[in-house]
């Protein structure tokens, strides 16, 4: 048996049962000759079973109803730089895809390599998340350039980056995490209205005055205020 083998016939035997949710257990449970491939040859660079690698291969329909399982309790604040190092060495070369992917393949190895991040800092290694969400900025930054709906979060770093954790702490399902963090921007964006730079130079629609004429400052509210 190999990856691919394995990956088809968990697909044969999704389509077959029709689970409304799988997991792990159920694998062992209805093919435990798959399982045993996957526990021996399928690991992350943690160490631990990839089932994020495996439940990615397999039709796009059926992996949505993959249930991770429920972890117990995990140090949190904990301090690894080895694991992490270990996936920074082996993507060094692919890294330039948080900050400009080429193609597909390349934002699909973005996704890999975020998701290896984010699993090890979900289990509280600060090193793994402080290097993802330094990554991340890169690729949101990118965004922020390239669509205008993402416009409103420029000079909102703080805020931008409490939505960076809220999305590593809650990321469960075995999808794009990319897809994800951008969705949940997306969302968390509407209302907001891009900031815009105005010179105290310009001139007002009248032609007449410029736009520093309306500025002074209040001092029963000890503030600089515009006017009219």
């Amino acid at each position: 048996m190999d990856f691919a083998s394995a990956v088809r016939a968990i697909n044969k035997l999704l389509r077959a049962i029709q689970p409304n949710t799988f997991c792990s257990s159920w694998i062992r449970r209805h093919a435990p000759n798959v399982y045993r491939f996957i526990l021996k040859n399928v690991r992350a660079e943690s160490g631990c079973i990839d089932w994020d690698r495996f439940t990615r291969a397999l039709d796009r329909k059926l992996r949505r109803r993959w249930m991770a399982s429920r972890r117990g309790r995990l140090p949190k604040g904990f301090k690894d730089k080895r694991v992490v190092e270990i996936i920074l060495n082996k993507y060094r070369d692919k890294l330039y895809t948080f900050l400009s992917p080429v193609d597909e393949h390349d934002r699909k190895i973005r996704d890999v390599i975020s998701i290896a991040m984010v699993r090890i800092a979900q289990h509280g290694n600060i090193v793994a998340k402080r290097a993802i969400m330094k990554l991340l900025r890169l690729t949101i930054d990118e965004w922020i350039e390239q669509y205008p709906k993402m416009l409103c979060w420029e000079g909102l770093e703080d805020v931008v980056e409490g939505h960076i954790e809220g999305c590593i702490r809650r990321y469960r399902y075995s999808g794009s995490f990319i897809g994800y963090l951008f969705k949940t921007l997306k969302y968390a964006g509407r209302g907001l209205r891009p900031r815009v730079a105005y010179s105290l130079d310009d001139h007002l629609f009248s032609g007449e005055q410029r736009r520093g004429d309306k500025v002074a400052f209040d001092p029963e509210i000890n503030a600089i205020v515009l006017y009219g």
